[in-house]
């Protein structure tokens, strides 16, 4: 495994084992935390249905949340990152659940799989993170018989907001995630240039992320949010978008 740019924030920041300790509480505690699991979780399985014997690769599986809940649903999963110390806390987290997941040191840019060798690939909170991502999807696509499940923050969404403060804040020196955002019609683009359509999408939150989980509160969150969905807002600006895509008959 080869690092794309060791220097870049996305490998810098999650080589740090306190950050790979502390990641599922920062990204998941909470109810909002715990919303987003949940929903998340219920969209990569009625996304891969049937889930039960199909081979997953999870590339950049993080803390392996996506890979364990998949194993749990007895997948035959393989879990990837380019980071050792979060990988370590996945191995912790899959034996501490009880399930078998095969996790390897990997960078997402130059995966060594053979093409087509898994069923489906799935990269959630990846793409928004790599140095380039075209290149990662790429992969995700050459390593797939037949889907690929992805997430991304869409431009037409709050995210762009706080996607231009932190690259702001990341140009004058923070210590933070400078993420881009996306149209769909880059991620068309992209996904046709490989070979893959677009069978569905999941839009989540109209309203960021960051303002529900200062409400903090589940009850609150799904009130608001169902509101704007029935005037039409979620389509048009719903964010994080998850998308599942099948390769296309040759």
């Amino acid at each position: 495994m080869t690092e794309q740019d060791p220097g870049h924030y996305s490998y810098a920041l999650y080589a740090d084992p306190a950050m790979a300790e502390r990641f599922e509480a920062m990204r998941f505690g909470g109810p909002i935390g715990r919303l987003l699991a949940a929903t998340q979780e219920g969209v990569i399985a009625e996304f891969l249905s049937p889930v039960a014997g199909r081979t997953v690769l999870d590339v950049g599986t993080g803390t392996g949340r996506a890979a364990i809940a998949l194993a749990r649903r007895a997948a035959v999963v393989t879990g990837v990152d380019a980071s050792a110390e979060m990988l370590a806390v996945a191995r912790r987290r899959a034996q501490e659940a009880g399930v078998e997941v095969a996790f390897v040191r990997e960078d997402a840019h130059r995966l060594s799989f053979g093409d087509r060798s898994f069923d489906a690939v799935v990269c959630l909170r990846v793409l928004m993170h790599t140095p380039d991502w075209r290149q990662s999807l790429g992969e995700l696509c050459r390593v797939a018989r037949e889907r690929v499940v992805f997430d991304y923050p869409a431009l037409a969404s709050a995210a762009l907001l706080q996607s231009v403060a932190r690259r702001v804040a990341h140009a004058a020196g923070a210590r933070t995630e400078a993420y881009r955002v996306f149209t769909d019609r880059a991620v068309r683009g992209a996904l046709r240039a490989n070979g893959f359509r677009i069978l569905r999408a999941h839009r989540q939150f109209v309203l960021p992320i960051a303002f529900h989980k200062r409400i903090n509160s589940e009850r609150t969150t799904r009130r608001i949010e169902s509101a704007l969905g029935r005037v039409g807002l979620n389509a048009l600006l719903g964010s994080p978008v998850t998308v599942v895509a099948e390769r296309c008959a040759s």
